[in-house]
């Protein structure tokens, strides 16, 4: 009986490692999986030996905070792998920890699949070395990631997006009445994220701008993508909707969006979108160092060129960001018709489905 071990650190990585796990146990029923994630992998037959609620953060300051936590659950682990319980290892994203998680399982000789590459092309070229000294395989999900890492030594393959594997979207009006909105109404989406630390940064500007915008638009619904962790000063003049965020997306006609993933799921919804963004003062400082690219949404990377206005940290404020999205609520305008073109090359260069279905062949292949 195979033996493997998953890691996420937060609930993207949950989703996509839940999504792996099904994909690798429908291959091989009796696979054993232990590991460290949240409710989604836990559904589908994950032994949680911990739980990533602890350990998420965002950030160099919002990370020292989190720092113990890590460091006793990584000696927990380390002992695990040197027990020589496990045939391979997979980890998920979050690479301030699962960095240092490859390591401890290279030294006891224990494979490791990384899937969903750190950033390294981003803020940290140099650090290529400790993917190429840990890691047997890396998934990649970006188009540019593979020949990136390969040039750089690191086995490395290009599985597609997993947001390909998701159910289609509903339908606009479906959307619409599963939200309570009218079928005429402008509707507004904000989508702050799913971290408590991106949260408290982006909620208030995001907030604010949404209340700019509709001293513009009288008839305007806003429409709230809230994570499960929740929000803390509501507006209770907004809707509010913790279920897929999908429903907000499709119901919407422009959002305010952090930057990341929700940046593809906007553009694969086909809804015109602003990019707003905010870190710790400090974490801001050292990123600007650090940073190599020139966008931080990913519809944005992935085009090669500005698709959707990013306005970021001082520049993420009310004003800007509503006058940015305003423009956009006009579907028929040209700031929107040109975000939707631009989303068409986005779509195409993100792959075809099945990446869960090939990341799991890949740990077959290490684990053997």
């Amino acid at each position: 009986m195979r033996r493997v071990f998953v890691s996420a650190g937060e609930p993207s990585g949950d989703a996509h490692a839940a999504a792996v796990i099904r994909a690798l146990r429908a291959a091989e029923p009796e696979v054993l999986v232990e590991g460290v994630g949240g409710p989604q992998m836990e559904a589908a037959g994950t032994s949680l030996l911990a739980r990533m609620e602890h350990l998420s953060a965002v950030g160099l300051a919002e990370a020292l905070h989190a720092l113990p936590t890590h460091i006793g659950l990584l000696q927990r682990l380390k002992r695990r792998f040197a027990a020589g319980r496990y045939d391979a290892a997979v980890l998920v994203d979050y690479p301030g920890f699962h960095l240092r998680l490859a390591r401890a399982a290279a030294q006891s000789g224990v494979p490791v699949l990384y899937y969903i590459a750190p950033q390294i092309w981003a803020w940290g070229p140099w650090r290529v070395s400790a993917l190429r000294n840990r890691v047997g395989r890396l998934a990649v999900i970006l188009p540019f990631e593979e020949p990136f890492f390969t040039e750089r030594g690191v086995p490395t393959s290009f599985v597609g997006h997993p947001l390909l594997d998701r159910p289609p979207a509903p339908e606009r009006d479906a959307a619409r009445r599963a939200l309570g909105v009218s079928a005429r109404a402008a509707v507004l989406a904000l989508c702050p994220g799913s971290r408590p630390t991106e949260i408290r940064r982006l909620w208030p500007v995001f907030r604010a701008a949404a209340e700019r915008v509709r001293r513009e638009v009288g008839s305007l619904e806003v429409v709230v993508a809230e994570a499960p962790c929740g929000i803390d000063r509501r507006d209770d003049s907004f809707r509010y909707w913790r279920g897929d965020p999908a429903v907000v997306l499709a119901a919407a006609d422009a959002g305010l969006c952090k930057s990341g993933t929700t940046t593809l799921e906007a553009a694969l919804a086909g809804m015109p979108m602003v990019v707003g963004y905010r870190l710790h003062p400090a974490s801001y400082a050292l990123a600007r160092r650090l940073v190599r690219v020139p966008h931080v949404g990913l519809v944005n990377l992935i085009a090669g060129r500005e698709v959707a206005p990013e306005l970021l940290q001082t520049h993420a404020a009310p004003k800007a960001l509503a006058e940015a999205a305003l423009p956009l609520l006009d579907g028929a305008g040209p700031a929107a018709r040109r975000q939707r073109a631009g989303f068409e090359a986005v779509r195409a260069a993100l792959g075809r489905p099945g990446a869960a279905r090939r990341v799991a062949g890949l740990i077959t292949e290490i684990a053997a």
